[in-house]
């Protein structure tokens, strides 16, 4: 848990055009999540997500998010994109996981995990957990949530909350999970892969006050 945190960070995942990029960053988000699996609406090519790129601030923390994808593939998008995070969303392993010699977060299923401590540990250089309400191996960014209530009370590691997040209910999740980030997608949409600026500015409004709560 994030018990003494003050500002909880905010990444916002799955951009499919620049504008809206530009849009989120200057709301306030901390992290943009891009997608690299071509099964999902949301995904992009190297060369949308080039263009995505160029348009926001430079030191805007890009991450890029891979489902079950062959080495090949990651290696492509980190030599072409100045990527600051890699998000593994499938049943990667750890050593594949190190192998790109990157920072990395590993989503946990809700539905699907037994052991989360012990799943943790098994990820142990991972610098976050990204607990989401996917079964294992699935993608995200169905807007479905997962009951808050099983996430450890004295979870092991850095917390990414996602799963169902929206302007509506973001800040009851702070307030009961007290994570160290939040990761919405469809929750801030008008349509899939397309995200609406003043959602994204009401989410990230919303995550303020329940950190202003969480502190006072």
């Amino acid at each position: 848990m994030n018990e003494s945190a003050v500002r909880t960070q905010v990444k916002i995942c799955g951009f499919t055009r620049p504008a809206d990029a530009v849009a989120a960053v200057a709301a306030g988000a901390d992290s943009l999540g891009l997608v690299f699996y071509p099964p999902s609406p949301r995904h992009v090519s190297i060369d949308q997500a080039r263009a995505i790129v160029a348009e926001v601030a430079p030191f805007t923390c890009l991450t890029a998010l891979f489902l079950n994808a062959d080495k090949d593939t990651v290696d492509e998008v980190l030599g072409e994109l100045p990527i600051s995070m890699l998000q593994f969303h499938g049943i990667e392993t750890a050593s594949y996981c190190e192998s790109f010699k990157r920072p990395y977060m590993k989503s946990v299923s809700m539905k699907s995990t037994a052991d989360i401590a012990a799943y943790c540990r098994e990820y142990g250089r991972a610098r976050a957990f990204l607990l989401d309400s996917n079964v294992a191996g699935a993608a995200g960014g169905s807007g479905e949530t997962f009951d808050w209530a099983l996430v450890p009370r004295e979870f092991p590691a850095s917390l990414v909350l996602a799963g169902g997040l929206d302007t509506d209910n973001v800040a009851e999740a702070i307030s009961c999970v007290r994570p160290a980030a939040v990761d919405v997608s469809s929750g801030v949409e008008s349509a899939k892969g397309i995200k609406d600026p003043l959602m994204v500015r009401k989410f990230i409004a919303q995550v303020r006050s329940a950190d202003a709560a969480v502190a006072g």
